[in-house]
C-alpha cells in the first residue's frame, strides 16, 4: 500500500531550495523507496549487531562456506561505462559548491562528490548539496567568492560519482509513516530522481560509491534498490553503476560475493583504507591480540593492509571490475616547501606501490595531488586505460593473512594518544559547525580518520594497553592530555569545543563501544 502524502513530513526548515529539491513527485519516490526497502535495511543492521556479538565471543571473520560456489564459478560484472573506463586519478570532497568546481576542474578522471564522511549533514548542507549536484550535472555550477573571484566549470570536467550516506544513518528531517527516512535512500533517491535522465542525455549515467557495506546481503539490498529505481523512472537496467568501498573487515571476506550481487551494476571496488583500519579496531575491540599501534605506524605496507589491497586487485580483475586505490590525504602547505617535498615523496611512494600492485587508479583529497598521482599511473598504464589484464595469479591469501596485525616495531606512545585526542577534538568541533572535511596538521581529516582516533582511545583504555614507556593508557592520562589540548586550541566566536569534548568523552569513556561517532554527534548539530 502506497504511503499517503500527508504521512510524508518535512521536519527541516522550508526554503526555496528545499521546495525545488523535495517536490511532491520526489517525495513520492522517496516514500516508495522507504516503503519497499526500509524494513530490510533495519533487519540487516540487526544482523550487523549479531555478527559483532559473535566476534566479541571469539568467532573471528572468515570466508563464507555458504558462498563458495560463487567464488568458484565463472562470471563477470558488466562492461565499464564509457566515462568510467579510465579512472587513473579520482578526487574526493564534499558537495560544497566551490570545492565541487575545483574538484571537477582538477584534471582528475573522476570526482566523488561526498554526502558521507566529508559532509557534516546539517539540513542546509544536505539540501544545498543536492542542488549543487543538479547544477553540476547541467553544467551550470558556478560560485562567486566574497572577494569577487568567480569560479565556473571548465569545458572538460571529471566524471561525477555520488557517495550517499551509509545504511546505518537516517535523515531525521524527513519522516515517512512516522519513521525517519534512511539517509542512504534519501541521498541516492533525490540525486537519481532529479538527474538520471539528464545524465543519460549527456552520455553519462547515475554513478554511485557505496560506503561501509558489511556483507553481500547489504550489496543485494542496494542492487534491488537500483532495479526498483530504474523501473520507477522507466530507465533500462544497468544504467546505474556502483563502486563499492571495501572499508570494513567483514566486506574484505566477501569481495567476490559483493560484486556478484551487484554484477549488472558493478563498476569497481575501492580500498577505503581509513575506514578499513577503523573497522578492524571496532570489530576486534575486545581482543588484545588485535590492538594496533599509533595510527601513523599503520601504513599500507603492514601485513594485514598489504593482504587486503592485493586481494582487492585480484578479485576485481578476476571479475572484470576496476580496482581503485586508497586516499592520499595530504594537503599541500602554502608556506613550507620542505613539508611539501617530504609529503609529495610519500604520496609518490604510496601510489607507485598501488600501481605496482595492479590498481587501475587511486584517490586524492586535494587538486594539487592530481598531477603527481597521474604521473605515476601514466607510467604504469602507458596507453592502456586500466590494467585489468594483471590477474595477480602470483598472489594467494588466507583469512589469517587478512587478520595479521603484527607490525614490526609497533608501539603505542604517549604522543600517539595525544595526537588521537587532538584530531578527535578538532574534527568533531569542525563537524559540529557544519564542516565535514577539515584540514588538520596538513592532512584532510574526515569522519573516517576521526573514527580511528576515538576507537583507538576507547580500546587502549578499555584493554589497559601499555605504552612504550611501560605505563598503561588510562582515563586519567586521557583527561590530562585532553585538557592540555583544550588549553592550546585557539577559540573563536561560534566555536563548539565544549560540545566536542562532551561527545569525545562519551565515545572514549563509555563502557559500551558506540559504532559510529556521527550518530551521537548528530544530536548536537545545529540546523
Amino acid at each position: 500500500m502506497a504511503v499517503l502524502m500527508e504521512n510524508i513530513k518535512v521536519l527541516g526548515a522550508t526554503t526555496e531550495t528545499v521546495e525545488r529539491i523535495l517536490t511532491p513527485e520526489a517525495k513520492k519516490f522517496l516514500a516508495a523507496l522507504h516503503e519497499r526497502f526500509n524494513a530490510r535495511r533495519e533487519e540487516l543492521l540487526q544482523l550487523r549487531a549479531e555478527r559483532q556479538k559473535a566476534i566479541n565471543s571469539g568467532v573471528l571473520p572468515n570466508f563464507l562456506p555458504e558462498t563458495q560456489e560463487i567464488r568458484d564459478s565463472e562470471w563477470q560484472v558488466g562492461p565499464a561505462a564509457l566515462d568510467l573506463r579510465d579512472r587513473r586519478v579520482e578526487i574526493t570532497g564534499p558537495v560544497e559548491r566551490k570545492m565541487m568546481i575545483n574538484a571537477l576542474n582538477s584534471g582528475a578522471k573522476v570526482f566523488m562528490a561526498d554526502f558521507e564522511d566529508a559532509l557534516s549533514p546539517t539540513w542546509q548542507n544536505v539540501i544545498d548539496g543536492q542542488a549543487n549536484c543538479i547544477d553540476a550535472v547541467r553544467r551550470r555550477l558556478s560560485f562567486t567568492s566574497p572577494e569577487g573571484k568567480e569560479y565556473k566549470l571548465n569545458e572538460q570536467i571529471a566524471t561525477l560519482v555520488i557517495r550517499p550516506r551509509g545504511w546505518h544513518l537516517v535523515e531525521e528531517h524527513l519522516e515517512i509513516d512516522g519513521k525517519p527516512c534512511s539517509a542512504s535512500l534519501f541521498d541516492f533517491g533525490l540525486y537519481f530522481f532529479h538527474n538520471a535522465e539528464e545524465l543519460i542525455k549527456g552520455g553519462s549515467g547515475p554513478y554511485f560509491y557505496l560506503p561501509k557495506l558489511e556483507s553481500h546481503l547489504e550489496a543485494r539490498l542496494w542492487n534491488d534498490v537500483f532495479i526498483f529505481a530504474q523501473n520507477y523512472l522507466n530507465i533500462p537496467r544497468g544504467i546505474i553503476r556502483a563502486t563499492v568501498l571495501i572499508e570494513t573487515i567483514l566486506a574484505a571476506f566477501e569481495m567476490e560475493e559483493i560484486l556478484y550481487e551487484l554484477k549488472d551494476h558493478a563498476a569497481a571496488l575501492n580500498a577505503g583504507r581509513w575506514d578499513y583500519i577503523f573497522s578492524l579496531i571496532k570489530k576486534t575491540r575486545e581482543h588484545k591480540d588485535f590492538v594496533l599501534p599509533d595510527r601513523s605506524q599503520v601504513t599500507m605496507a603492514v601485513p594485514f593492509m598489504r593482504a587486503y589491497a592485493q586481494l582487492l586487485v585480484k578479485t576485481c580483475h578476476k571479475r572484470g571490475a576496476h580496482a581503485i586505490g586508497g586516499m592520499a590525504a595530504f594537503i599541500p602547505s602554502r608556506k613550507d616547501a620542505e613539508i611539501n617535498a617530504q609529503a609529495f615523496a610519500k604520496v609518490t611512494e604510496d601510489k607507485t606501490r598501488e600501481a605496482g600492485d595492479g590498481f587501475d587508479g587511486t584517490w586524492v583529497a586535494h587538486p594539487d595531488l592530481v598531477a603527481v598521482t597521474r604521473s605515476v599511473f601514466d607510467d604504469a598504464l602507458g596507453d592502456r586505460m586500466n590494467q585489468k589484464h594483471n590477474l595477480r595469479s602470483d598472489f594467494e591469501t588466507s583469512a589469517k593473512d587478512l587478520l595479521n596485525t603484527k607490525i614490526e616495531g609497533a608501539k603505542v606512545t604517549r604522543q600517539g594518544v595525544s595526537n588521537n585526542i587532538d584530531v578527535g577534538l578538532q574534527y568533531i568541533e569542525s563537524w559540529l559547525r557544519g564542516i565535514g572535511a577539515a584540514g588538520i596538521h596538513n592532512l584532510m581529516e574526515d569522519a573516517a580518520t576521526a573514527e580511528i582516533s576515538r576507537a583507538q582511545l576507547w580500546q587502549w583504555i578499555s584493554l589497559e594497553t601499555k605504552m612504550d614507556d611501560g605505563n598503561p593508557v588510562t582515563e586519567s592520562l586521557y583527561q590530562e592530555l585532553k585538557q592540555e589540548h583544550l588549553a592550546k586550541l585557539a577559540v573563536f566566536e561560534g566555536h563548539r569545543f565544549a560540545d566536542a569534548e562532551k561527545i569525545l568523552d562519551d565515545l572514549v569513556l563509555n563502557k559500551e563501544f558506540k559504532d559510529f561517532l556521527t550518530i551521537p554527534a548528530y544530536a548536537f548539530l545545529k540546523n
